[in-house]
């Protein structure tokens, strides 16, 4: 069946929204996406996919310098901490929350280590690569599918080399969980699969034996660099406070009032941001099994590949809502029979959850927000069942009942519908303030 999207663009079918609001959508190209981190201090330690720019938080934090001198920003969706990294460059205090316990460690890591010796960093990853200390691989990540024989073994020759130190000071502990996140960082690379952004074998990928070992030893040289970076050129950062929370954004808020909310939520895109990282929470302990996974994920923002049980419990729950989300539900449902066929048939109710969701995390955080404070979202719209779902305006529309005032919705760049690649969808910077 021919879809009625084909060609179509998401700012035109935004305008009934943007009416209703009162507001207006401005086109401001802006770079938001990881990329670019790939290659900056401290922010290469881990790759992230669906992070953000650092540089877009530089350019927010200069756009407010005048009105907060310093800062105090909160990200509440901190993942692999390019906020709060780039915060504490300048002298921020800052705070992050993180569900999921990977991605609270290597946010952590990112900005609690500055002080460590490069040096001591060096020796200690010398030991580690002479180590003949071997730890097993977890049960669920040792088949032939995931690694080749011979670089499993290479691996579980570093995690035994690293798990067999036994810190005896502060630095010590920052070496050992610095060699963890190098480690960690290179799984991925050292298998044969691939991140992008979704999890997945590859069929054409040959990696030598001997990957993870040089892998290891670059990834640790370029940790090693960045520290000296931020030594020599950061050092009153080194004293500033960073701080990741590890809970749920929907219940957790910071010991301290917040001038800038700074965070891009999740996209309701169907990316499960548990089981694609079920490689690095397997190696460093934090899934052991499937099952562990799974628990974790139904706590977090709804993806579109959550249990049918969850949701089954949520139609029965007290919810949040609006009349833009009933429409938009009733429209899916619809669509959804008229096509016969669809992945799940409970999308209208996951699309639901996800807005209730974020109205609860919304809810929340914006309590800790100062008078004059802003929230700034950078978040993505989606077409569903060839129903066009303006996620950035409802997020605007709840900050507003929660009230904050809509001061700025920015048109940040233009990307395409994963289900119909002819559609133009956007990504948006939501700008909301307190009083």
């Amino acid at each position: 069946m021919r879809s009625t999207k084909r060609n179509g663009r998401a700012d035109e079918d935004a305008w009934p929204y943007l009416r209703e609001l009162g507001v207006k959508l401005t086109n401001a190209p802006q770079p938001i996406q990881f990329q670019p981190n790939t290659s900056a201090p401290v922010h290469r330690w881990s790759p992230y996919v669906q992070g953000f720019s650092a540089s877009f938080v530089q350019r927010t934090l200069d756009r407010y310098r005048e009105e907060y001198e310093h800062p105090v920003v909160l990200d509440p969706f901190v993942g692999s901490g390019t906020v709060v990294v780039q915060a504490k460059m300048n002298g921020c205090p800052s705070y992050g929350i993180e569900l999921n316990p990977l991605l609270h460690f290597i946010a952590s890591v990112k900005v609690k280590t500055w002080g460590t010796s490069p040096q001591r960093l060096l020796r200690a990853a010398d030991a580690v690569l002479a180590s003949e200390v071997f730890a097993e691989a977890p049960s669920f990540l040792k088949s032939e599918r995931h690694f080749r024989p011979p670089v499993l073994r290479n691996l579980e020759r570093l995690k035994g080399g690293i798990d067999s130190i036994e810190p005896h000071d502060e630095e010590e502990q920052h070496v050992k969980e610095l060699l963890l996140l190098a480690f960690a960082s290179i799984l991925v690379d050292s298998s044969n699969l691939k991140r992008s952004p979704c999890l997945g074998y590859s069929r054409t990928k040959i990696v030598e034996d001997d990957a993870p070992l040089r892998l290891f030893q670059q990834k640790v040289q370029h940790m090693a660099e960045d520290l000296q970076f931020c030594q020599t050129f950061y050092p009153l950062a080194l004293e500033t406070k960073s701080e990741v929370l590890l809970g749920n954004s929907m219940e957790v808020r910071p010991p301290e009032s917040c001038d800038l909310i700074i965070t891009s939520p999740p996209y309701m895109n169907g990316l499960d941001y548990v089981m694609n990282y079920k490689i690095e929470m397997g190696w460093l302990g934090f899934g052991r099994s499937h099952r562990d996974l799974k628990r974790l994920k139904d706590q977090m923002v709804v993806c579109d590949n959550v249990s049918k049980g969850l949701i089954r419990e949520f139609e029965h729950s007290s919810r949040y809502t609006n009349p833009w989300i009933e429409q938009i539900k009733e429209s899916i449902a619809e669509n959804i029979e008229r096509r016969g066929s669809y992945r799940r048939r409970d999308m209208p109710e996951i699309v639901h959850k996800y807005f209730d969701d974020m109205q609860k995390i919304m809810r929340n955080v914006v309590q800790a927000l100062r008078p004059g404070g802003r929230f700034l979202l950078v978040v993505g719209d989606s077409l569903i069942a060839d129903t066009y779902v303006p996620t950035d305006l409802i997020l605007a529309r709840i900050g507003r009942e929660l009230g904050l005032r809509i001061e700025g919705l920015e048109k940040a760049r233009e990307r395409r519908s994963g289900q119909i690649r002819s559609y133009r969808l956007r990504e948006t910077v939501v700008i909301l303030k307190r009083g």
